[in-house]
């Protein structure tokens, strides 16, 4: 199977965030901090960390939320990792 690429990362992670949050997709901008500005609370990014992470095969950082707060910083994060 081969590595997806950045953007269908950035899709399925858009996808986790509205399902897990609620959040209508078109309102999910992928350079907001996911909790101060779409205001995603620290059990539901704790969700969406574990979702991408069983998606994905890869382990986030424990920092997540410090070290990856933007939606284009988790998919770039992920790709990097599977490339």
């Amino acid at each position: 199977m081969p590595t997806p690429t950045l953007e269908e990362i950035r899709a399925d992670i858009t996808d986790i965030v509205h399902r897990v949050a609620c959040l209508p997709v078109e309102d999910i901008d992928p350079d907001r901090d996911l909790m101060n500005d779409l205001d995603i609370d620290s059990l539901s990014m704790v969700e969406i960390t574990v979702t991408a992470e069983d998606r994905y095969g890869v382990k986030l950082p424990d920092d997540t939320l410090d070290d990856l707060p933007t939606l284009n910083h988790v998919a770039a994060y992920i790709h990097g990792e599977l490339a």
